[in-house]
């Protein structure tokens, strides 16, 4: 695994966390990081993460902190 998938799944796992804190009544955030974890499982890890991966993970990031404001 390189250093930027690392990364990228650091700012999964803070995610994951943030779901765990708010459960699931956001359903779009709970989906958009659903995608993001099944596009790492079919990624090539030996390769940086994908413009589609990046995009998926903003999208995440994004609805994330919507939760942390509201």
């Amino acid at each position: 695994m390189n250093d930027q998938f690392k990364e990228l799944k650091a700012r999964i796992r803070k995610l994951d966390v943030l779901l765990d804190a708010h459960g699931t009544g956001n359903i779009s955030f709970a989906q958009a990081l659903s995608a993001v974890r099944r596009a790492v499982k079919h990624g090539d890890r030996t390769r940086d993460p994908s413009q589609e991966l990046r995009g998926l993970l903003e999208k995440a990031e994004a609805l994330g902190r919507t939760l942390v404001r509201g």
